[in-house]
């Protein structure tokens, strides 16, 4: 079924949270700290995703952690694993990440070491900044630091296992994290390759796809979506539709030629959408704005559903 949907947005308190959310997003909530934001499709009775986005805001680590792969998760009764990416938005200037372990370590010496909380010495911290990416497979033992506000896609699931987590005094899953983890090295980071002058692939993964797009000021687009695709903005300005596309505004499409009309700021954002290979033909440049001023349908764009006979543009 078409669709081309602003996301609403569901708050998830955490310990490692925030209160600051600027410029990604204007909540304000005195409630507690808030470390996620999940993007979800508007309406109850829509048909839910199989990817999920967020954003996260650390001030404190998370807890060290892994995720299930879908053959473990199967195995205990969910529907899937979760693999995921993580897009640096913004990073202090010592942030990092940690990603795999300093040395193989076998499930007894694994446990104990979760035991004795000395897992806390043996995974593998990198620095991060602004703009990369780093991808999780699950399995992978991980978990981010403070100081680092990041999107992420991932299969939608919620199962975390920790294996430490700083005294917060949260349950530990110490069978599920060992027999669920992969000890090993983690596969080599992903070079981002350049799909088009507009297109920067970030992630091919079997689950999904993570791009990057860079739109000129004034230039307008057709996004030809074939499967359930995200859209994150993450600069500039932008109609997607009939609505108004800005820094931290999140955006759900299927099925439909969503026009995308570009401000005189341009726009970068990400995409993302299920995997395994790239789609050849998502974006195509419609026209750019005249030099006499911009064109009536440059202001409006909107949706052509995908199953029209006749191409003709519809209000949503």
């Amino acid at each position: 079924m078409m669709a081309i949907e602003q996301a609403d947005i569901r708050v998830v308190r955490k310990p490692w949270g925030s209160t600051d959310l600027l410029p990604w997003s204007d909540i304000q909530d005195d409630s507690g700290a808030i470390g996620e934001l999940w993007c979800q499709r508007p309406g109850a009775s829509a048909i839910e995703p199989a990817l999920l986005l967020k954003l996260l805001f650390t001030t404190q680590p998370l807890s060290i952690q892994v995720h299930p792969d879908d053959a473990f998760a199967q195995s205990i009764g969910l529907k899937h694993g979760k693999t995921e990416a993580w897009y640096i938005l913004s990073a202090s200037p010592d942030a990092c990440v940690a990603l795999g372990l300093k040395r193989h370590l076998d499930a007894t010496q694994l446990r104990a070491s979760i035991e004795d909380g000395s897992i806390s010495q043996l995974v593998k911290w990198r620095s991060v900044q602004k703009d990369d990416v780093i991808f999780v497979p699950a399995g992978t033992i991980h978990t981010i630091g403070a100081g680092i506000v990041l999107a992420e896609i991932q299969q939608r699931s919620d199962t975390t296992f920790r294996l430490f987590d700083y005294g917060r005094q949260r349950r530990l899953d110490v069978d599920d994290a060992v027999a669920s983890s992969n000890r090993e090295d983690p596969a080599p980071q992903p070079i981002a390759d350049s799909l088009s002058d507009t297109r920067t692939l970030l992630v091919a993964d079997a689950h999904f796809i993570l791009e990057r797009i860079d739109l000129a000021a004034n230039t307008q687009w057709e996004m030809k979506v074939e499967q359930e695709t995200w859209l994150f903005v993450l600069d500039g300005h932008a109609q997607i539709g009939w609505m108004n596309a800005g820094i931290g505004k999140a955006f759900f499409l299927d099925a439909a030629d969503a026009r995308i009309g570009v401000g005189p700021g341009g726009l970068s954002g990400l995409v993302a959408y299920p995997g395994p290979r790239p789609q050849a033909d998502l974006l195509r440049l419609v026209d750019s704005v005249p030099a006499d001023g911009p064109r009536s349908d440059f202001l409006h764009p909107a949706i052509v559903p995908r199953a029209a006979v006749q191409r003709k543009e519809i209000r949503v």
